[in-house]
């Protein structure tokens, strides 16, 4: 009777840590982490700023301390990091129409727009790279399957980039 108890227990006691290694390999494997590992990694320190969509596997962040932007895709397996004097400029998109932009050389197009009812907010930033002159990354998406934020966070985000953005081209 106490062999068999001591089976039992050995049964529930390693069901147990499997099932907590499991859990934990999930919480470590889960998207939003493993694609802000991949951007700390990048930058090789905390971003300034930074945005994610974690349902397309996209992310972008930008740190002043080593002067780059840095940009992933393919839930951070595949990614791009720019120096300061590769990026042209930035634009935050709205339903498809373009609401705000900052570019090297040209005057700031001002955030003047807020739509609460936007259907998809996107930034897009442009750096002078023939092969990738552009990185898209939704911030606000209605037809994402489960979106989160709002249309108003995404375009404070978008508009932080922006000013972001604007100090680097200056600078």
């Amino acid at each position: 009777m106490a062999d068999a108890f001591r089976v039992v227990l050995l049964v529930a006691l390693a069901a147990a840590l499997l099932t907590t290694l499991a859990l934990g390999l999930s919480w470590w494997m889960e998207p939003s982490r493993r694609m802000r590992r991949a951007l700390l990694k990048a930058l090789g320190g905390a971003p300034e700023v930074e945005a994610m969509a974690v349902g397309e596997g996209r992310a972008c962040a930008l740190n002043f301390d080593v002067e780059q932007v840095v940009v992933l895709w393919a839930n951070g397996a595949h990614g791009l990091a720019y120096h300061f004097q590769e990026v042209d400029g930035g634009e935050i998109i709205v339903d498809g129409h373009v609401v705000a932009r900052v570019r090297r050389g040209e005057a700031r197009k001002a955030l003047d727009v807020m739509a609460p009812d936007a259907e998809q907010v996107v930034l897009r930033l442009m750096f002078a790279d023939a092969r990738n002159p552009e990185f898209e990354l939704a911030l606000w998406d209605a037809a994402a399957p489960a979106p989160t934020g709002s249309p108003g966070e995404a375009l404070r985000l978008g508009r932080r980039w922006l000013s972001h953005l604007e100090a680097l081209l200056k600078g």
